[in-house]
């Protein structure tokens, strides 16, 4: 059976991409849930990442720990800011291709 979720997506973003091919920053994924990392970030297992961020100027989704990890971090751990911005990269499979099994029907998109 499957499970159907209302997640909210930026009505610019641009549409999921099929399994396996190259990210365009839909956003979908991270929306759903976070990745390991970011259920420490956020402090929850389900429902959008709290370092998620939108990206106006190409209209796009990018991943905060990625980006600026140091901006999702308490202070004292500023240091591991690099550390965490790598293992952001492995966890969200950046450069390999969209690994999200959900679904997105054309229906849900408002252009």
């Amino acid at each position: 059976m499957s499970e159907h979720r209302v997640i909210e997506i930026h009505p610019e973003a641009p549409a999921k991409p099929a399994w396996g091919q190259p990210c365009n920053g839909c956003g979908v994924c991270c929306l759903a849930e976070p990745c390991p990392l970011g259920v420490l970030v956020s402090r929850r297992r389900r429902g959008a990442c709290q370092a998620l961020q939108w990206a106006p100027e190409r209209s796009v989704y990018r991943c905060g720990m990625v980006s600026a990890p140091a901006a999702h971090l308490p202070s004292p751990l500023h240091w591991a800011a690099p550390l965490l911005a790598r293992l952001a990269r492995r966890w969200i499979a950046a450069g390999v291709g969209c690994d999200a099994a959900i679904e997105v029907p054309d229906s849900a998109r408002r252009d």
